[in-house]
């Protein structure tokens, strides 16, 4: 006995192992990601500190500086040591350099032509306009042609071009030019405040309860009572038939629907004869979208709800079914007062399975309508794909790709407890008050 009892947990160390690993892991760091602003632009390491247009913007909108971006964002002519030594590697002239140093060394030029006009009153200023020019620009400070591997490199930067920072715009100016990312709840407040997430949610309900509902669970359990009274091998046979769209590659699937619904394919073809004008009727219109969309993903579910229930149904005592016969009972009786009594576990079971399954699959939506016509068919998984792995823009946004992600995660869990709870999971669950 104390054998068996340390063996248990052994043995389940695999089990728990692989719990840990592929699903406890994953959730956790997911949640860490869900609160970071880790994005394609800043990557997943330590950034950089750079002006760019993005940074001006948040320093003049989020900071209130306007004036201080619209200096950070001008072309600067400061004549310092650094562009002196530009000279001096060019091999310039020395009394045009030591010229330079004693009239003009300290001032600062917010456009070229002034910094140009100041050469040409020097005595010796070269006489070709283009040498004014590359003189000039060897004096050119622009805080915003590279980036910054420091806060204090970027400061020194913009003190040698000639803008004087107090101590809050210097903070300002650091945090709006950080390149990297930084942890946040923003990603929560931005899915609140868009209007489009809304809209995601209700695309979202829609879609997993009408395709639960309707073929889940309610085709499912048809096509298990029917193929339940049909003889065996003609039962057998059929239940073989519903699984041909569970067993054919996504792809192939989805294709075949697309031949149906395309604007030369067999549905159009077919509807020409009544001088219906063809279309594509899987992207026409929202509503010729969503059939498709619940047809597609609803006869492969059903598939697995018809095995399910048809091995439940098997597992009844068959001599139920003969007292029932003797009694006269019809088969809807049967099936009311027989069969559905003991489908609650079953029906609990792919209830909670199939609603997890249908939150967080969107492969067959990818390839079928990819979330359009304009978004109408986009359900919250595959926003989160298209949010953290492919989308138009270019600019993948891992945190909050993470954060819808979590979104589901916890819908799921409270949906799941909900389930538990309708179905009297305590009580399925509960000894038999008799010992067989």
């Amino acid at each position: 006995m104390n054998k068996s009892t340390s063996l248990g947990p052994f043995m389940l160390l695999p089990a728990l192992l692989f719990v840990a690993l592929f699903f406890l892991l994953p959730v956790i760091m997911t949640a860490i990601f869900s609160f970071t602003t880790m994005s394609t632009a800043t990557g997943i390491s330590g950034g950089r500190y750079q002006i760019s247009p993005a940074s001006l913007r948040v320093l003049a909108g989020d900071y209130q500086l306007p004036e201080l971006a619209r200096q950070l964002g001008q072309q600067r002519y400061h004549i310092d040591e650094f562009g002196l030594n530009i000279l001096q590697a060019r091999h310039e002239k020395t009394e045009l350099i030591e010229e330079i140093q004693q009239k003009l060394s300290g001032q600062t030029f917010t456009q070229r032509r002034d910094i140009e006009r100041a050469l040409r009153q020097l005595n010796h200023r070269p006489h070709n306009v283009r040498k004014i020019k590359d003189i000039a620009r060897a004096f050119q400070h622009t805080v915003g042609a590279e980036s910054f591997d420091s806060p204090d490199a970027l400061l020194k930067a913009i003190q040698d071009s000639g803008v004087t920072l107090t101590e809050s715009e210097q903070q300002a100016v650091i945090k709006s030019s950080y390149t990297g990312w930084h942890w946040s709840v923003e990603n929560y407040r931005r899915m609140v405040s868009l209007p489009d997430t809304a809209t995601t949610l209700f695309n979202t309900l829609i879609y997993v309860l009408f395709t639960l509902m309707l073929f889940n669970l309610g085709f499912a359990l048809c096509l298990a009572l029917t193929t339940h009274y049909l003889p065996p091998r003609s039962g057998a046979f059929f239940r073989g038939l519903w699984l041909l769209p569970r067993i054919s590659p996504p792809v192939l699937y989805v294709l075949l629907w697309k031949w149906v619904a395309w604007d030369t394919g067999f549905l159009s073809t077919l509807l020409a004869n009544f001088d219906i004008a063809p279309r594509n009727w899987m992207l026409n219109s929202a509503t010729s979208a969503w059939v498709f969309i619940i047809l597609i993903n609803g006869f492969v579910g059903a598939s697995m709800g018809m095995l399910i229930f048809s091995s439940a149904i098997k597992a009844i005592p068959q001599t139920q079914f003969w007292a029932s016969d003797v009694d006269g009972a019809s088969r809807w009786q049967q099936i009311r007062y027989i069969i559905l009594p003991q489908l609650r576990w079953p029906i609990l079971f792919i209830t909670c399975y199939q609603t997890l399954s249908l939150l967080a699959s969107f492969d067959l939506i990818l390839l079928a309508t990819d979330g359009g016509p304009g978004g109408t068919t986009e359900v919250w998984s595959l926003k989160a794909y298209h949010t953290a792995l492919n989308n138009y823009a270019g600019n993948l946004q891992y945190g909050y790709g993470a954060a819808l992600a979590m979104v589901l995660v916890a819908i799921g869990l409270v949906l799941s407890l909900l389930y538990l709870r309708v179905f009297k999971f305590d009580r399925l669950v509960s000894k038999p008050r008799i010992e067989i």
